[in-house]
């Protein structure tokens, strides 16, 4: 049995400028906005290419603290993502300066190149291009 990943789901601090951030960044259209099933005061915001093939699931839960992610604790590390080839990694590294988003450099590796940046709530984001064979 094979299984492919469905999407992501992250618990941001402020759900309006996350959702704000990754529709401009990722060119993501916001899908659905839902309460969270139980009540509890916690909702969802879905972002993702129109046709669902790929979306990012934003929650805002009323217990959150505020703090800020931190990738050395047990649970998510990073999300990567993936793109054509290593010339649209540079057009996203430019793209990302033209926005203001702090970001590594462009890294070279047997298997490919990746772009690693992070998002409002400090959740890092990488881009891969795989080496083409």
């Amino acid at each position: 049995m094979t299984v492919g990943l469905h999407h992501v789901a992250l618990t941001v601090t402020d759900i309006d400028a996350s959702a704000a951030w990754y529709t401009d960044v990722f060119n993501f259209v916001e899908l659905v906005r839902d309460e969270h099933a139980g009540g509890g005061g916690g909702y969802a915001v879905v972002l993702g290419k129109p046709d669902w093939s790929m979306f990012v699931v934003l929650n805002h839960h009323p217990t959150n603290a505020g703090e800020t992610f931190d990738p050395t604790r047990t649970g998510l590390d990073h999300v990567g993502f993936t793109v054509a080839d290593r010339d649209t990694l540079v057009g996203w590294e430019a793209q990302m300066n033209d926005k203001g988003i702090k970001h590594s450099s462009i890294t070279d590796h047997d298997w490919g190149s990746s772009l690693n940046f992070r998002d409002p709530d400090e959740v890092q984001l990488q881009l891969v291009a795989f080496a083409h064979q």
